[in-house]
């Protein structure tokens, strides 16, 4: 869903992980594979933290190497900048879908395990509809 790019810089200490999107993320793996797997939970982390501090999530620029976030999360970064788009704010969220606010926060939260129907009700009040297709897995 949404696939940002990672930059991977080897040395003898093992690979650091960067990414052109979020200046803030860098990790660490002893192989290309381990930091890559590493950048997936670092993104999560960079996402949370622009989402809490009310910053814009970028859209994924290109790159040869990418790594793609949890689709949950990828749900949420889409509510979350559809609202600072179109200047919704969490308590006119919590207006249109008739919720408390808490409710609305456990949608924005990264870390919670929000229930599918619950964030396509969220998207559906800022018009918009989670569409789900697959894609088959190749090599």
């Amino acid at each position: 869903m949404l696939s940002y790019p990672i930059q991977l810089q080897e040395d003898d200490h093992g690979v650091m992980a960067t990414s052109p999107d979020f200046p803030e993320l860098t990790t660490f793996g002893d192989d290309q594979r381990e930091a890559l797997d590493r950048s997936v939970s670092a993104l999560e982390e960079a996402v949370a933290a622009r989402m809490h501090d009310n910053q814009d999530v970028p859209v994924p620029s290109d790159g040869e190497v990418c790594v793609v976030l949890p689709t949950l999360t990828a749900v949420k970064v889409i509510l979350y900048q559809g609202m600072r788009d179109q200047n919704v704010g969490k308590s006119e969220l919590a207006r249109r879908l008739g919720w408390h606010l808490p409710q609305v926060d456990r949608v924005l939260d990264v870390e919670h395990l929000s229930r599918l129907d619950r964030m396509d009700m969220a998207l559906g009040a800022i018009g918009k509809q989670l569409v789900v297709k697959t894609k088959e897995i190749t090599g």
